[in-house]
């Protein structure tokens, strides 16, 4: 069985077409997946899904791309909902230089303000770093220094990952793993400790290679990234797949 520890459920279009699209996720032997809210409704739709789906659980926050034009307007949102229990992480919030759709200074300032939320509802952090992992690091040993961190989507380098396995914090891969371009990836991956490791979707991007050019990603499609994984590592698939879903169980607090 897997865990998407990483799925955009709630964003249109995917919204549109849920029903079928957990149901193929169920015959895909995905047994939870976690759904990230990015704005009030994609949280709103999340938070009715969870009461629905026992296995669906709710990780929100303003991404550094937004925070410009909703960092302020949402933000309250986020809070209410990671104080009163209704998350199971904040995020993914983090720093994203190589599109830079927000300013550096707003991206760190909103950055900060989410660690600092999950520190006070003692909450771990889902995180989204491109072409910024100087700053990124940084800001994370001053506000979360000891708090649970998940680097999701990862495409960094070794020395990177390196880091962040330093510090304790988990990595996880995407389709983006199985891209004919990724070998650099596929080598980073293939050292990353397995009991450091998640996969994910990020539903409906990133499609795997199989399924690329033919339609949004969703949650059934996870085994492809899983597979890779567990072909550069040399182990079986049941492998990667049971040891992913218990560090998922243990980073996101999951209930049975």
């Amino acid at each position: 069985m897997f865990i998407d520890s990483h799925a955009h459920l709630t964003c249109d279009p995917v919204y549109q077409e849920i029903d079928e699209i957990l149901k193929r996720a169920e015959e895909g032997k995905v047994e939870k997946i976690i759904n990230i809210c990015t704005d009030k409704i994609s949280l709103e739709r999340g938070l009715a899904l969870a009461k629905e789906r026992s296995w669906i659980f709710n990780v929100g926050a303003t991404t550094p791309h937004d925070v410009e034009k909703e960092g302020g307007l949402y933000f309250p949102l986020f809070e209410e909902a990671a104080s009163t229990g209704k998350l199971v992480a904040v995020g993914e919030t983090g720093l994203d230089y190589y599109y830079e759709h927000s300013p550096k200074e707003l991206q760190q300032t909103f950055f900060s303000r989410y660690l600092q939320l999950a520190t006070q509802c003692h909450l771990p952090v889902v995180i989204h770093c491109r072409e910024a992992f100087d700053d990124l690091f940084e800001i994370a040993q001053n506000d979360f220094s000891k708090g649970r961190v998940l680097l999701h989507c990862f495409t960094g380098t070794m020395k990177e990952a390196e880091t962040a396995l330093e510090r304790g914090w988990l990595i996880s891969m995407s389709g983006i793993i199985t891209f004919k371009r990724s070998e650099a990836l596929r080598e980073v991956a293939k050292e990353i400790p397995l009991n450091h490791l998640l996969i994910e979707t990020d539903t409906p991007y990133l499609a795997p290679q199989s399924r690329r050019g033919k339609g949004m990603n969703e949650p059934s499609f996870i085994s492809e990234t899983a597979q890779m994984v567990a072909d550069v590592k040399g182990i079986p698939l049941q492998e990667v797949a049971a040891a992913t879903a218990t560090n998922a169980r243990e980073f996101f607090s999951l209930r049975d």
